[in-house]
């Protein structure tokens, strides 16, 4: 196995479109000494607005960098994967209205379901056993019911809301599992279910949703959807107003606009303080939206700009602790990235990197920068007092054929 995959993958793509080294890296806007270190594995593929330049210049999407780059994971893949396969089945195969074979079960027994379902996932608590494989199979069992219930007059109303958070919820792993063509899918049901209700406030929600899961093929599009969110967004609804303003500063940043993204940033803030609790409940199971998830994206958007180390000052004023483990997992990412770029900081970064694995290990052996930035660290660390623990997380990532 290599220590580089996407480097490795880049090349393959390149050969394939008959494109020579220096063409590739004049269109992508890099040198071509760089994009050479990329493809040998010598430099990693630090932020998305390279990994996207690369696959604009390729004509291919980011994910086919990301090809056959798993290896072996603390969850089998097997069983998550099938179990997405399953689910996208599910959501391909029925229309809201239409009933899938599924014994009918007592709304309210769904509903309660459903709610201890939300209050699972995003607890801070400690991760459960088989977290992936589990969640998908519920949520697909929860799907079938509210699909049922949504198809008769009598309980249509109360299933529609919370069918519209299931579905967000399957978008929400297909994106971080990087399931093609999945999270627009499930964009597209959530926009159904807003259109049969008809009301203005989830209206807004689906239409942050399809902003949200735009592939990172095309951020000027994704900025525009989510700008419109946050335009059309009922004021009395700050959690999707400022939702959407998140999605536009990662957007900005992802295209290197480092004045709109603050600019986005700022308003999120402003947002956020009109929210009481530091994450806000509304809508169960989708947004999480409040101080800490800002303080969140803030730390993302700084390392996407090149900040590194520099991010520590934003990660001493959020507490992770209190938003659910995803998206702690994302904040000591992130914030472990950041700190790698500094030689001095880098075992302070393999130990957000741990920690972020210990919260949520298939998001993180499936994060292509964390990857990226572990197998740097790998070829810097061989002889380093923390090496052992490198060359552990990158066998547990596998980027290394021996523990």
């Amino acid at each position: 196995m290599s220590d580089n995959d996407v480097g490795r993958r880049i090349r393959e793509v390149r050969v394939w479109r008959g494109l020579s080294l220096r063409a590739t890296a004049e269109l992508t806007g890099i040198t071509h000494g760089y994009l050479a270190q990329i493809e040998r594995g010598e430099k990693p593929v630090k932020n998305r607005q390279l990994l996207e330049a690369l696959a604009r210049t390729l004509r291919v999407s980011p994910v086919e960098f990301l090809a056959n780059s798993y290896g072996p994971p603390v969850e089998p893949a097997t069983e998550t994967f099938t179990a997405m396969a399953e689910l996208a089945d599910l959501l391909g195969g029925w229309w809201v209205g239409e009933v899938p074979d599924a014994p009918t079960r007592p709304l309210a027994e769904v509903l309660a379901d459903l709610r201890r379902f939300h209050e699972a996932r995003n607890s801070p608590g400690p991760k459960v056993a088989g977290e992936y494989p589990t969640q998908i199979g519920t949520l697909s069992r929860l799907i079938r019911d509210l699909l049922a219930a949504a198809a008769e007059p009598a309980h249509e109303r109360r299933a529609l809301a919370p069918l519209l958070t299931a579905y967000h919820v399957a978008g929400s792993i297909a994106m971080r599992l990087r399931i093609p063509g999945m999270p627009s899918l499930a964009s597209d049901r959530m926009q159904q279910v807003a259109d049969r209700l008809g009301d203005p406030v989830w209206q807004a929600v689906a239409a942050w949703g399809r902003a949200q899961f735009l592939s990172g093929a095309n951020r000027a599009r994704q900025y525009e959807l989510a700008v419109a969110a946050a335009d059309t967004a009922p004021a009395d609804r700050p959690e999707t107003r400022g939702m959407a303003n998140l999605t536009a500063a990662m957007a900005a940043a992802s295209q290197g606009d480092a004045d709109l993204a603050e600019t986005h940033l700022t308003e999120a803030s402003a947002l956020a303080e009109l929210v009481e609790p530091d994450v806000s409940p509304w809508p169960a199971g989708v947004m999480q939206f409040g101080r800490t998830n800002v303080g969140i994206f803030r730390v993302t958007v700084g390392v996407e700009l090149g900040h590194g180390a520099q991010v520590a000052e934003v990660a001493e004023g959020v507490r992770p602790e209190t938003i659910s483990r995803g998206r702690q997992a994302s904040f000591w990412l992130d914030y472990g990235r950041g700190l790698l770029t500094e030689r001095a900081k880098r075992d302070e970064g393999l130990s957000a990197l741990l920690r972020a694995e210990q919260l949520a290990p298939q998001q993180v052996h499936t994060n292509v920068f964390a990857r990226e930035a572990v197998a740097d660290l790998l070829r810097s660390s061989r002889r380093d007092a923390s090496g052992r623990e490198v060359r552990g997380l990158a066998w547990r990532m596998g980027l290394a054929p021996t523990g």
